[in-house]
């Protein structure tokens, strides 16, 4: 993939060239400081992607799900010693290379690409000295889940040629390496008790389970014979067929197995009855470094626990409100146990869940343009959350849309337990997880034209939830919380996020139990048991990644009202958000940078 220097850069270059003179006059000393300028733009733009292209080299999936083909029939050789070394190559030598670059040379937009550049690579550096190759995947991220959607025919992986279909074979055999390499690399980790809390271990088991069919027919892997084209001949046709059904039964599914009786019999007695890091080697300061680069900060994990207590209390009080206004007679515990199990407050079929939400997506469009001047162009839909994996699914997610606009982006609804999915929630969710949340910010970082593509394909997590959990503030202005349900429902959402700052930091910093977690998520919300159990194992399996939702939003308020402040009248709210959005997902303090010149710009 071949860089061009964006329009805006060369036109920005040719304008000052033309223009600009030096303090004493001398117009060849200026034109020499901007064709500098251009040469550090074009070098650091070709230092970016190249790293970019050698990375979806090493990572072949992520390249599939950025819309580049080269590599749809490999999975990658990630955990193997060899690929290891590569990626720390990789990470040290393109380090290297950035530091040559002059950044004071560079547009001010490329130095803020060119900061988040050089903090990815050496946060990327630091992550190779803990042993996360030996927790190679649980419960909630397991490349399981990810192969099936892959594979549905629904998803990024093409099903349009008979080339494709071979790739996807070859692709799943790729797979079964990686799943000999995993088994490996967990007795490594026994070795070093370096494993899985055992609650997770048995909840990875069924998982499995639920993939060893007889009948090769009814295996997930095989939905793309279902949908296989016209086009294809008779002989073609025919073929795939035999070799699908071949595959699964003779290759797929003696490795599923295997792996099945490898976690019962070897893993499940080998690991850890500590439910968080603190139980594992070194485990504290690794939970520290997961920490800062979730939210992307350098808090302490202790300031981020008091800030949960803090942020807890506060809704409880607003919540407190809310069952005033009501009417409701009873005390806190009665009005979410009310909420929790009353009726009216829930759909009786799944269909309803998702007819609701698409009725909401038209009320909140029909307001959006009042706070935002750009907006995706691609558009987006409501799913439910395919049956194979509902029973571990989080309540809702967003998937993005296909970079070349052949896809929709997909709002997910778990629909396996109604009673964890109120009427009172969905406006906040849907903020969240569609328009304005993460469908605006992924789908028009996605489509930006003006940065690097690590910029259009990666993120933070601080950012990008930090932003969705903002967008749930934002529907406050847009009048969308009037009827005071649903402003409960978005505090409930804010009390999760908020409780996460507590449970996180509790389960892995000052070693509480899963039963402590979830009793204490209990106590302070209206959500269901069953979803609660759910998020206290997420945050078991991926410690850290819960603590960056409530840290991006404030982050991102923070901004806000020292732009308003600073700009009084001049503050104009679609161009703050034009601002947060158009640079992509960036670390906080990279965002603040920004913000401050953007102030400082129209001050």
């Amino acid at each position: 993939m071949k860089r061009w220097l964006p329009l805006s850069i060369i036109a920005a270059t040719l304008a000052v060239a033309g223009c600009s003179k030096a303090p004493n006059g001398d117009t060849n000393t200026s034109t020499s400081s901007q064709v500098a300028k251009t040469t550090a733009n074009e070098a650091y733009l070709a230092l970016a992607d190249d790293y970019f292209n050698h990375d979806l080299a090493l990572n072949p999936i992520s390249a599939t799900y950025v819309g580049i083909n080269d590599y749809n029939d490999q999975f990658g050789d990630q955990l193997t010693d060899k690929w290891l070394k590569q990626r720390h190559q990789l990470n040290k030598g393109f380090l290297a290379k950035a530091k040559k670059i002059d950044r004071s040379q560079l547009s001010q937009q490329l130095q803020l690409s060119y900061d988040m550049f050089v903090y990815n690579r050496n946060l990327d550096l630091v992550e190779e000295t803990f042993p996360a190759r030996m927790i190679p995947f649980n419960q909630f991220y397991s490349p399981l889940f990810s192969m099936a959607q892959l594979g549905s025919g629904g998803s990024f992986q093409p099903f349009e040629t008979v080339e494709d279909y071979q790739n996807w074979l070859a692709r799943l055999e790729g797979f079964i390496s990686f799943l000999n390499r995993a088994e490996d690399r967990m007795r490594e980790g026994i070795r070093s008790k370096v494993v899985l809390p055992r609650t997770l271990v048995e909840r990875m088991i069924p998982q499995i389970n639920a993939q060893l069919v007889q009948d090769p027919t009814e295996s997930l892997f095989y939905a793309p014979i279902g949908q296989l084209p016209e086009s294809f001949s008779d002989a073609d046709k025919q073929r795939l067929t035999d070799a699908y059904q071949s595959f699964i039964s003779e290759k797929l599914t003696p490795a599923l197995l295997d792996l099945s009786v490898f976690l019962k019999d070897e893993y499940l007695p080998a690991s850890r009855g500590s439910d968080g890091m603190w139980g594992l080697p070194n485990g504290k300061l690794w939970y520290q470094y997961l920490a800062n680069r979730n939210t992307t900060t350098e808090m302490d994990v202790d300031d981020i626990h008091e800030l949960g207590l803090s942020e807890v209390a506060r809704i409880l009080a607003e919540m407190d409100q809310v069952r005033q206004t009501v009417g409701f007679k009873g005390d806190m515990a009665a009005f979410f146990d009310y909420l929790s199990s009353d009726p009216q407050f829930f759909f009786d079929t799944p269909q309803q869940l998702i007819d609701g939400y698409m009725g909401l997506k038209d009320d909140i469009n029909q307001v959006l343009p009042d706070y935002f001047d750009v907006m995706p162009k691609a558009d987006y839909e409501v799913r439910a959350v395919e049956a194979f994996r509902e029973k571990s699914a989080a309540g809702a997610s967003y998937q993005s849309p296909a970079v070349d606009g052949s896809r929709p982006g997909i709002f997910y609804i778990n629909t396996y337990n109604l009673r964890a999915q109120p009427k009172w929630g969905m406006t906040t969710l849907s903020l969240h997880e569609a328009a304005p949340g993460h469908h605006f910010q992924i789908s028009i970082k996605q489509e930006l034209t003006d940065i690097p593509q690590f910029q259009k394909f990666g993120g933070y997590t601080a950012f990008e939830e930090g932003w969705a959990l903002y967008a749930e503030y934002l529907g406050v202005e847009m009048g969308l919380f009037e009827d005071p349900y649903q402003y409960f429902g978005k505090l409930s959402d804010e009390m999760l996020r908020a409780m996460r700052l507590v449970v996180d930091t509790g389960l892995h910093a000052k070693g509480w139990t899963r039963e402590q977690a979830i009793q204490y998520m209990m106590d302070n919300s209206a959500m269901a048991e069953t979803d609660i159990t759910a998020e206290v194992e997420r945050y078991m399996a991926i410690p850290g990644q819960a603590l960056s939702y409530k840290v991006g939003q404030l982050k991102i308020l923070e901004l806000r009202a020292k732009a308003e402040q600073a700009l009084g009248d001049k503050f104009d709210i679609k161009e703050f958000h034009s601002q947060v959005l158009l640079t992509g997902s960036l670390p906080m303090a990279v965002l603040e940078d920004k913000i401050n010149y953007w102030i400082a710009s129209k001050s």
